[in-house]
């Protein structure tokens, strides 16, 4: 899936792995209870959500990754 991303190849990828989602993706859409919450470039989403729960759900996210934030 990395290869086909790097080629330039269009995908719709539906993923719990944010760091794959983070590295392979121009636009990120974050979905809560079937509704979209929130989209932009990976840039933004990961590091400025602007939806509650796509800030909930990513601070989740970041501790499970680094133990260290817990």
């Amino acid at each position: 899936m990395r290869s086909l991303a790097k080629s330039g190849s269009t995908m719709l990828i539906v993923t719990h792995e944010m760091a794959f989602a983070r590295d392979v993706s121009n636009k990120v859409v974050f979905m809560d209870e079937g509704v979209v919450a929130e989209e932009d470039v990976p840039e933004i989403i990961f590091s400025t959500p602007k939806n509650k729960r796509t800030s909930e759900f990513l601070t989740r996210f970041m501790s499970t990754l680094n133990p260290l934030n817990n």
